[in-house]
């Protein structure tokens, strides 16, 4: 058990410490022997785990998607409002990019060439598939207009998201992450909440939508 529970430490060292490199660098530009010194294992011990820099790169890729699947099984069971679930979801996002760089390095690696497929497979389905069931809820309790799906509200979300993030990389800041995350949310529902809830909103704030405050704006007398 001692020599399964050190294989196992070993081999989480090495993903962590590729993924330390593919956020730097990229895949392409990504050293090996940078990882190895990283990690501080064996050359012996990193080739038991992983016969190659794609194998480390899917190792990574996996260990992302775990952290999206954590993110999103935390809010399975909410009873607050589908918008306050959404943004709950993203500011954890946002937080974990911040904080690990193991989201960090998955965000990278899936817009590199070699990896374009784990687009529809990776940490942005899993997340993706919550925020539709959501706003899904959104739609027939009222909340979203009509004219707006469940399917248009997560892919303008994710893409506004994608290009806050790809600004804080420019500017190599991602100090303000949470903070921008919480604007593409706050703008996609200016443009497609009801205007109902907006008002609501605007009243009441996000605390209004917590857990236990899931009634739609539609159950308020008029």
């Amino acid at each position: 058990m001692a020599q399964q529970e050190r294989a196992r430490r070993t081999r989480a060292a090495i993903v962590e410490a590729a993924a330390a490199e593919f956020a730097k660098r990229g895949y392409a530009a990504a050293s090996v022997n940078t990882i190895l010194e990283g990690s501080n294992a064996t050359k012996g011990a990193m080739y038991f785990h992983f016969q190659s820099k794609e194998d480390l790169a899917r190792a990574v890729l996996g260990a992302g998607l775990d952290r999206y699947v954590a993110i999103t099984e935390k809010w399975a069971d909410t009873t607050a409002h589908p918008f306050y679930v959404i943004r709950g979801i993203v500011d954890d996002i946002a937080q974990n990019f911040q904080n690990d760089v193991i989201v960090r390095a998955e965000f990278r690696l899936i817009v590199e060439p070699e990896f374009y497929a784990e687009v529809h497979s990776g940490g942005g389905r899993v997340w993706g598939a919550q925020g539709h069931a959501q706003a899904e809820r959104a739609l027939a309790m009222g909340d979203l207009k009509p004219e707006f799906d469940a399917t248009k509200f997560v892919r303008v979300l994710a893409a506004s998201m994608a290009g806050q993030r790809y600004m804080s990389d420019l500017v190599a800041d991602n100090a303000d992450l949470r903070e921008r995350f919480e604007e593409s949310v706050e703008v996609v529902l200016l443009a497609m909440a009801s205007e109902r809830w907006l008002a609501e909103f605007k009243l009441h704030g996000w605390e209004h939508y917590g857990e236990n405050c899931a009634k739609t704006t539609s159950d308020l007398p008029v």
